[in-house]
Order: structure tokens, then C-alpha cells, then sequence
């Protein structure tokens, strides 16, 4: 059963605790039995029980050691940006980090992981508004303002308040695969996997009309990811031209269609590697991805992994 510690701090916004809470502190229906071990950890309030930016007050009796003893340890946005993390905090995060804890924030929560120093020379993601100030302070850091979150293994960084949605479904994901991961997202009546990324939500004024909406052309395009889709295809199917598709499409999600395209063919792809046992070329023709070699060549570039390693890591750690 994996352990995950959330660091509960004075102050903290309350809706990035909630979230971790709530999606990781239930056992739902379809939740495997090995479901994780959630625990509130009280880090550096000599022993009051923190209060969030709600005045809610968050009474636990657990504290920095078991959080250093955590498998994954969250922490969510930073009460304040401008300041300096408690100081037991930070070193509660390098220890736990050099024992092997996955470490993730949450929002602004980045701003305490840039304070271990465990992301410099790394890439990081934050909520947009905060982007230029953590770049500001920490000048190690490469901030990425764009995208939903940075996934480095050891130290995963989440974009603003609802990507911690992401994130979370995202370490389902890792931890107990895509079936557990969607299904979660199901009962959540959220998103199993947002395209494109923070982008999108960046001063993007709301749609005008309701048949703007690209969600029943996605809908359509991931039934069909086996064919060889162009954007005049898509257009089509959106009765515009493509050069209007093309800006609709970018606005809507931040990406452009043939790479939104892309990441839903490794994605399916991620899918049949793991719930399957299809040789990689079915697995390639079905995903929409063409050949083993182009498969290869596009799954190893965005997942880090040939496609045959990651099926072979995925199920021995599923036996672990």
C-alpha cells in the first residue's frame, strides 16, 4: 500500500489540501485494495493545528516524521509566495527526498520545492500568475507557465488550483494504471487526461457561443484515431476551413490539431501496453501510430521508454 504524506502548513489555500484529500483519501468503488495511505502531516506550526486561507483549521497527529517516511509527499500551494517556506519544511523535504519519496507540489507549491534546491537545473511548472516570480526568485529554475505539470520521476511540479486534478489522476496513473486512473476520473466527472495545457486558460475569454465548443470534434477524432486524420479532415468534420480550425483548435486547448492528435495516439497506445497483450505493431496500427517504427520512434520520444520496456516496467511493478 502506498503512503502518501500531504504538508499541512499555516495558511495554506484550502482547495489545493482538499483536492489531495478527497481523491486519495476514499477507497471508491473499482479502487484496488492496496489503495493509498493517506496521512495530513502539521509541518512547522509547533504543534497547533494549521489553519487554511479558509480558517479551517486541520487537526492531525501526524507530523514531519511521517512525512520523511512517505513514498510520495504533496504539498500544496505556498500560504505565501513572497516569503520563505518553514524552515522544517524544506528539511523535512530533502530528507524525505533522499530516501526515495516522490515529491510533488501542488500550484504554488513549487515555490517550497525550488526553496530544497531539488529543482534546479529542472524544469517546473506553477500557476501562470506566479510563473515570472518563481523564475524571479529562483533563477536555477526553468518555470514553464504553459503546461498542466513536469513529471521528472522524483520531483513532479502541477500548475494552478484544478491541475491538481492532473496531477493527482496523474499519479494514479503511474501508480496503478490507466483502467484504476480513468475510472477514478469517471466518479470524479473529470477529465481523465486534459489536452493540450495551462495555455489555454491564460487571459482566454470565454466562448460566445455554445456551438463553439470543440468537444463534440475531439469526441468524434479519438473514435477514429486509427485513421490517418489531416486537419482538412477535421475541418470537415467541424464545417469550417482549416485555417479557422487551426485557430479555434489552438485557443481551445493550446495545442494544434495534429499534435493534439499525437498525444492522444500515444495515449491510447500507453493504454493497450498496458491492459493488453498486442504485439507492438497491432499496437501501433490500432493506436493510429502506423508502423512499429514509427511507434517506437514517437512513444520512446514522449514517454522516455521504448514501448516494449514500458510495458515490461509497467507490469513488474503492478506484480511488485
Amino acid at each position: 500500500m502506498p503512503s502518501i504524506a500531504v504538508a499541512a502548513t499555516e495558511g495554506m489555500p484550502f482547495f489545493e489540501l482538499a483536492i489531495p484529500c478527497h481523491i486519495f483519501g476514499f477507497d471508491r468503488i473499482q479502487t484496488p485494495p492496496d489503495w493509498y495511505d493517506l496521512r495530513v502531516c502539521a509541518i512547522g506550526t509547533d504543534g497547533a493545528a494549521p489553519r487554511t486561507d479558509a480558517w479551517f483549521s486541520t487537526r492531525t497527529p501526524y507530523g514531519a516524521e511521517e512525512l520523511i517516511s512517505a513514498d510520495t509527499v504533496l504539498v500544496p500551494g505556498s500560504a505565501d509566495v513572497h516569503g520563505d517556506p518553514p524552515a522544517e519544511l524544506v528539511t523535512a523535504l530533502r530528507e524525505a527526498h533522499r530516501r526515495g519519496a516522490r515529491l510533488v507540489s501542488l500550484c504554488s507549491g513549487a515555490f517550497t520545492l525550488a526553496a530544497t534546491g531539488l529543482l534546479d537545473g529542472r524544469t517546473a511548472a506553477t500557476h501562470w500568475m506566479y510563473a515570472s516570480l518563481l523564475a524571479e526568485r529562483y533563477p536555477a529554475v526553468t518555470v514553464d507557465p504553459s503546461v498542466l505539470y513536469v513529471d521528472h520521476g522524483d520531483v513532479l511540479t502541477g500548475a494552478g488550483s484544478t491541475a491538481s486534478i492532473d496531477v493527482c489522476l496523474h499519479l494514479v496513473r503511474e501508480d496503478f494504471g490507466t483502467e484504476i486512473a480513468n475510472s477514478l476520473a469517471r466518479q470524479l466527472v473529470a477529465p481523465a487526461h486534459r489536452p493540450g495545457g495551462q495555455a489555454q486558460y491564460i487571459e482566454t475569454p470565454l466562448p460566445q457561443r455554445r456551438d463553439d465548443s470543440l468537444a463534440p470534434l475531439l469526441h468524434w477524432a479519438t473514435e477514429r484515431l486509427r485513421r490517418p486524420l489531416t486537419v482538412a479532415d477535421l475541418a470537415r468534420q467541424a464545417n469550417t476551413s482549416p485555417r479557422t480550425l487551426v485557430r479555434r483548435f489552438h485557443a481551445a486547448t493550446g495545442t494544434t490539431p495534429m499534435q493534439w492528435l499525437q498525444t492522444q495516439r500515444i495515449a491510447r497506445a500507453r493504454e493497450l501496453l498496458e491492459g493488453t497483450d498486442l504485439p507492438v505493431d497491432r499496437v501501433a496500427e490500432v493506436s493510429g501510430l502506423g508502423t512499429a517504427a514509427n511507434l517506437r520512434r514517437h512513444f520512446t520520444r514522449a514517454m522516455g521508454v521504448p514501448p516494449i520496456d514500458y510495458r515490461r516496467s509497467y507490469r513488474a511493478a503492478r506484480v511488485a
